[in-house]
């Protein structure tokens, strides 16, 4: 299959590496500079805690010479995204599959605003820790590595089934194709919302917020406030949702700080209006009160640069 990676950072660069390596063509997008040269000169070099390994890739900055593109693998920030728009309708409008792994749960509404028809879109979700550690090099971090796909019309089709299974031949453990994809979105943003809203404010790991009652009191009411929205959204959740959510923060490690944090704490943009502003915005649609969002978003909101929004 012919693949493009729109976004060739951590996630990107990593899902695009095990792509190339198991035979696949695969073009990378990419702004000028050292990472694009490198990518050009010697491919995509992939450390992970078992093994590093570098596979042969296309690089280009300009999605023009992409080619005919099957699949196109968006991994780019949140707050990156209106800047990428440009290139998704142009591979959209070439007959490619759009699949997003981006946080939150707006990503497809706003390609499909910006003209990407939903036909083209699948939903899509990963859950891994990866970065770019330097020019041609991406890194990743986590024992874990999923990637979730499914149509955003909800049943399983031979599409997502088809990539799934692309994904896991090519190494990505834990690829599966979903029959509620938008379930399983809302799952990852409870947990996502959470920890950015949670830890943001506190400035901390979640381990010293997970120690005192009131701190623990604060992730189970964002948890709580993401569950209930979705819930008024018609999304169909377990009875117990919150306490599975709660049950994942509650495990992890106490030294884990989420990406939005460390965003934060480099002074870079972040994705708040991604995760808390989003919660707080779907909230006052739907009629759901959620106050620990709303101040995460009020609060974080003035110590971020400002990000365009498309």
């Amino acid at each position: 299959m012919r693949i493009a990676i729109l976004g060739a950072g951590g996630v990107g660069g990593y899902y695009g590496g095990l792509l190339a390596r198991a035979g696949h063509p695969v073009a990378m997008l990419a702004r000028a500079g050292p990472h694009l040269e490198a990518l050009r000169q010697r491919g995509i070099e992939v450390r992970t805690p078992d093994e590093t390994f570098t596979a042969p890739v296309a690089a280009t900055d300009d999605p023009r010479q992409l080619g005919e593109i099957e699949l196109a693998i968006l991994a780019v920030k949140s707050y990156s995204l209106p800047e990428i728009v440009p290139a998704v309708r142009h591979l959209a409008a070439g007959g490619a599959t759009i699949l997003p792994l981006l946080n939150g749960v707006e990503v497809n509404d706003r390609l499909a605003a910006a003209g990407v028809p939903i036909a083209n879109q699948l939903g899509g979700l990963s859950r891994i820790s990866a970065a770019r550690v330097g020019p041609g090099v991406v890194e990743r971090r986590s024992p874990f590595q999923q990637v979730v796909v499914g149509e955003l019309t909800g049943g399983l089709s031979e599409r997502a089934e088809r990539i799934a299974r692309l994904l896991g031949d090519a190494g990505v453990g834990g690829a599966r194709a979903s029959a509620d994809i938008t379930a399983d979105l809302w799952r990852k943003f409870a947990f996502i919302a959470t920890m950015a809203a949670a830890c943001g404010l506190a400035r901390s790991p979640v381990g010293p917020l997970r120690t005192t009652p009131l701190g623990h009191l604060l992730l189970e009411r964002a948890v709580g406030e993401v569950i209930a929205v979705a819930r008024a959204r018609g999304v169909a959740l377990d009875a117990d949702e919150e306490a599975k959510v709660v049950k994942i923060i509650d495990a992890m490690p106490e030294t884990m700080k989420p990406s939005f944090l460390l965003d934060l704490e480099s002074g870079g943009p972040t994705e708040l209006d991604d995760l808390s502003g989003a919660v707080a915005r779907l909230g006052r649609l739907a009629g759901i009160e959620t106050k620990v969002h709303d101040t995460a978003a009020a609060a974080l909101a003035p110590l971020a640069p400002a990000v365009r929004r498309g």
